[in-house]
């Protein structure tokens, strides 16, 4: 049986679907929850998330050992994430990380944790460590702020968009413009049997508003922006889950060559959606520079400020500046395009300036 969050019995809850399937799309009033949740008013149900953990003392050592991420001296309580890659480099799972001294939490969407643990365990050899799939004893909840009465809990701060140590940004924008600055991320873990409990005096918003101001900050989710082939250059996932100095891991050769003497093949961008139709286009859609298919979106919300917006992932030569077309089904959408992944991104041995930055 899927899961179905014990929220969605609140008055007026409505069921997302998709990647949020089992909690509540909205409450009721989607516009009015995302500002709420915007201010630091509002929580929002995670619930149906997969919590796998790794315990032992070589826990970090090893993780640093598998990932993309410096993770082998995080400090207790400090979010960061990484990313475990195919031999091509691609991106297999994203997992948010936070180690509370005895445990490291591996924060996954619902679909990774049973594979994430499973593969996991695959590779412990000899090594002390001891890796457990805790979606059902443990619920995420989500808020712009830190949420006062749950200072016990464990919460992992989203790093976005700071570029992390031994990161790099992608974007051509200057970072303190950078609308991922405009938005707090804190995603706290809860015990399954206390979660409706802490949750019960709260104002809830729903999975849309969450998504509308991931979308709104330029933050890439797995299973929404990535597909078989996606590398991290792509989503600019070097500024907050590569470690570049770092020693060997799976899929760190297509990572220094794409960064160092390449460019990535596709780039995600922000989209401004014409809104005149009253409508949002569907994930999938197509979008076109002129008659050309150049890309799919992969994100779509309705802004409580901007109104409908988008991220697509498209070809890396889309001119920054062509008007773009979204293509439902032959609904068709003007869409102006804001640049995230620069055309010219990677390709950094030999350049005398531009706009990459390193930490």
């Amino acid at each position: 049986m899927s899961y179905q969050s014990p929220l969605l019995t609140r008055p007026g809850a409505v069921e997302a679907g998709g990647l949020d399937a089992g909690v509540a799309a909205h409450y009721g009033d989607p516009l009015r929850e995302q500002r709420a949740l915007a201010e630091g008013r509002a929580v929002v149900d995670l619930s149906h998330r997969g919590v796998v953990t790794v315990a032992g003392p070589d826990r970090l050592s090893w993780l640093n050992t598998l990932s993309s991420q410096q993770v082998g001296s995080l400090s207790p309580r400090t979010g960061t994430e990484l990313l475990l890659l195919s031999v091509q480099g691609r991106i297999d799972f994203d997992a948010r990380v936070v180690d509370d001294g005895d445990k490291t939490w591996l924060l996954v969407e619902a679909d990774e944790a049973a594979p994430l643990a499973e593969w996991l365990t695959k590779m412990k050899f000899m090594l002390r460590v001891e890796v457990a799939d805790e979606t059902g004893q443990w619920a995420l909840a989500g808020s712009t702020a830190p949420v006062a009465g749950w200072e016990g809990f464990l919460v992992w701060r989203d790093p976005w968009p700071e570029v992390g140590p031994g990161g790099f940004a992608y974007t051509a924008v200057e970072e303190d413009r950078h609308p991922g600055r405009e938005r707090s991320w804190y995603e706290y873990l809860i015990p399954a049997e206390q979660f409706e409990q802490a949750l019960a005096d709260r104002p809830l918003a729903g999975a849309w508003a969450a998504d509308a101001l991931r979308i709104a900050a330029w933050r890439p989710r797995r299973g929404a922006e990535t597909d078989e082939k996606t590398i991290p250059h792509e989503l600019d996932l070097l500024r907050t889950a590569v470690h570049l100095a770092k020693g060997c891991y799976k899929g760190q050769e297509t990572i220094a060559r794409v960064h160092n003497l390449g460019h990535p093949p596709r780039r995600l961008v922000f989209l401004h959606v014409d809104g005149s139709q009253h409508t949002l286009p569907a994930v999938g859609s197509v979008v076109r520079a002129g008659d050309r298919q150049v890309g799919t979106v992969t994100s779509a919300a309705q802004h409580y400020e901007m109104g409908p917006i988008a991220l697509a992932v498209v070809k890396r030569t889309v001119d920054p500046g062509e008007t773009l077309t979204v293509d439902d089904d032959g609904e068709l959408y003007a869409a102006s395009q804001e640049v995230i992944v620069a055309p010219d991104a990677g390709q950094v041995v030999g350049r005398q300036s531009g706009f990459l930055k390193r930490h």
